[in-house]
């Protein structure tokens, strides 16, 4: 079991390019939710299976509420665009809410649309590995997205 890669759900990119579900990263509500090494996240589940508290997401949750909760911090968008073929999503750095956070065995985090409601209830969109356990003490928590965007999708 474990985390050993960060994927893009090819549920979302069939959803989004089908029609199914209506995303819409640059208004809608993106939530990281963290999660510990006892999931094997998967990147060909079903639509259903991606969601935050669905399928892997059921379990293994890592949270310190009010810090960060256990479903997830909110992603603030920064911009995505589409050049060279190429298409980025990118995010400001996501932080707990406060500088008093506890976090033991973050492996990973869900990133989630919150702001869906159909067909699939906080569907994810993709899973991020962030190298391997990482904890807090009393301090604050940031996931530092990649330079080249919390999504890369090249076409």
């Amino acid at each position: 079991m474990g985390w050993t890669v960060s994927k893009i759900f090819s549920a979302f990119i069939a959803d989004a390019l089908n029609g199914t579900a209506l995303f819409n990263l640059d208004s809608d509500a993106l939530k990281a939710a963290l999660f510990n090494d006892t999931i094997t996240p998967s990147q060909i589940v079903a639509s259903a299976s991606t969601a935050y508290g669905a399928g892997v997401w059921a379990g293994g949750g890592v949270s310190d509420a009010p810090s960060w909760p256990a479903v997830g911090r909110p992603i603030v968008v920064a911009s995505s665009a589409f050049s060279s073929n190429i298409f980025t999503f990118d995010s400001v750095d996501t932080v707990s809410a406060d500088a008093t956070t506890d976090l033991v065995n973050v492996y990973g985090t869900l990133v989630y649309d919150d702001t869906l409601a159909a067909p699939v209830v906080d569907q994810g969109i993709c899973f991020n590995y962030l190298g391997g356990p990482n904890t807090v003490t009393n301090g604050t928590f940031t996931i530092v997205w990649h330079p080249s965007g919390v999504l890369a999708l090249t076409l």
